[in-house]
């Protein structure tokens, strides 16, 4: 797990979310309002809403560029445990929260691959 989770508010500009991603080299950051989880923006989500589907403008919001559905494991949960929802979902990562459901990182299918090898 990675603790260095980047959360944006809502009414962030897209253009921000997205230099913000450039200048940290991540591929998603997580859209928070209130210590709440609202969605997640990926870089998929900006080549397929934004640059080959609806015309996202930089004028748009986090909020209308994120991807509602938030998938989450807990601290707790084991690597067989995250591997399993991340296939069953088919997505490369998750969310994780602690028992007081508080984003406490981000998890990777590759983080667990480079923790699984040899």
């Amino acid at each position: 797990m990675s603790k260095a989770v980047v959360v944006v508010s809502p009414g962030t500009l897209f253009n921000e979310v997205a230099r913000r991603m450039l200048q940290l080299e991540c591929d998603c950051v997580l859209v928070a309002k209130d210590d709440r989880l609202l969605g997640i923006i990926t870089d998929r989500d900006i080549a397929l809403r934004c640059v080959a589907g609806e015309q996202i403008t930089s004028e748009a919001t986090a909020e209308q560029v994120m991807s509602p559905e938030i998938l989450y494991c807990r601290d707790t949960d084991s690597a067989n445990d995250v591997t399993k929802i991340m296939a069953e979902n088919r997505v490369p990562r998750l969310a994780v929260l602690d028992a007081n459901k508080r984003l406490v990182g981000i998890v990777t299918f590759g983080e667990i691959c480079l923790r699984a090898a040899p």
